[in-house]
């Protein structure tokens, strides 16, 4: 095994971007523990990260397409189904054809849907929270306009 100490310059002159101390490394990482402690918090409420973020879609506006929420969510249709047939199952979600255009189905909020918004973002708060425990709130505030900044570097 090689240490530290052994290592080549070329591979020091690289450190920045080798597994595990590269960016996308880290992200990866930190999504990955955040959906982690948020799936657990949703678990008992039958629902998963994907839910929370169609319905969050819906709270925002109600009755869009559903290549809309797929547009939003940057979804592949597939996916997207699997989890809108799932939330009509719940009880959450109904599908409707649009008045103007039968080719479009939109998504409404079911009663239950609406209910959860009073429910589910404190849960999110929470989280978030915990996240970033001990970061002051400057640099929470950097941190998103950092990643809003390299997200749309590469979009």
């Amino acid at each position: 095994m090689v240490t530290q100490s052994e290592s080549s310059p070329v591979l020091e002159s690289w450190q920045q971007v080798l597994a595990p101390y590269n960016l996308g490394y880290r992200i990866k990482l930190l999504s990955q523990l955040i959906t982690r402690k948020f799936t657990d918090r949703l678990e008992p409420l039958g629902l998963t990260p994907f839910h929370w973020l169609v319905l969050c879609c819906l709270w925002q506006e109600d009755g869009l397409p559903t290549s809309s929420i797929g547009d939003k969510l940057q979804q592949v249709g597939g996916t997207l189904t699997g989890v809108l047939d799932r939330m009509e199952e719940r009880g959450l979600v109904r599908r409707e054809r649009d008045t103007h255009d039968r080719r479009i189905w939109r998504i409404w909020l079911t009663q239950a849907g609406k209910d959860l918004e009073t429910v589910l973002p404190p849960i999110a708060a929470d989280v978030r929270e915990e996240t970033m425990r001990g970061i002051a709130p400057a640099e929470r505030e950097m941190f998103s306009q950092i990643l809003n900044r390299a997200i749309a570097n590469l979009s």
